[in-house]
């Protein structure tokens, strides 16, 4: 009884889900995991992915970075594009961006929400159609075909305003996402200026990319 307990707590702070005969931390299709989790996951993968990305923030540029894990490992290394204008929701980001000489922190406010750790909400999406900016990264949980996906209809909301408020949108996804479908199209992927992927990316899925017209780089080991 203790067990489920703790099991039902865990569930209640979103830390997992519980299925019949089971529980896991895993996303599922209407289910994305909690931060906390998903910031210890595909870590080198993300940090590879986050240095290919630098390639392309210099120096006066404006970036909005969304609250993915992976955008995240972009931030101990924005510094270098200095001077740069960032805004962001994720919390995180908030917190370590503003320690970064350089940096014009914007932090888009809104409803805070603990399982993504970041600022959701109508006062969030007013916050991000206020700017345009130079650049825009983005990540999502499920890429499957021509579309990725996400679970949470509130945040696709937000994903799609950042994106609009951009002139280049960059979407960076880690391979364990490719092959996964979840509840809500967010946006085809050849609607982005280009994706990037870490070398753990399927030949296959690269080349069914290819046939979609999806612009793509990967990130070198």
């Amino acid at each position: 009884m203790t067990i489920h307990r703790d099991l039902d707590e865990l569930e209640r702070r979103g830390i997992v889900r519980k299925f019949r005969g089971g529980v896991s931390a895993q996303p599922s299709v209407v289910f994305e995991s909690n931060v906390a989790y998903r910031m210890k996951t595909m870590i080198p993968e993300k940090q590879r992915i986050a240095r290919h990305a630098m390639r392309y923030v210099e120096p006066g540029m404006s970036v909005v970075l969304d609250d993915s894990t992976t955008a995240l490992q972009m931030v101990p290394l924005i510094g270098e594009a200095a001077p740069v204008h960032v805004a962001t929701n994720f919390h995180p980001a908030i917190a370590a961006l503003r320690e970064q000489p350089g940096v014009k922190l914007i932090s888009f406010g809104g409803d805070y929400d603990p399982h993504h750790d970041s600022f959701l909400g109508v006062m969030c999406l007013q916050s991000i159609e206020s700017i345009r900016a130079d650049a825009t990264f983005l990540s999502t949980s499920a890429v499957e075909g021509a579309f990725a996906y996400h679970q949470e209809e509130r945040v696709v909301a937000f994903k799609r305003a950042m994106f609009t408020v951009a002139a280049k949108r960059y979407l960076l996804i880690d391979h364990t996402k490719i092959g996964r479908v979840a509840l809500h199209k967010l946006l085809p992927l050849n609607a982005f200026d280009l994706v990037i992927v870490d070398p753990g990316a399927p030949r296959s899925a690269l080349d069914a990319l290819a046939r979609e017209d999806v612009r793509f780089e990967v990130a070198p080991p």
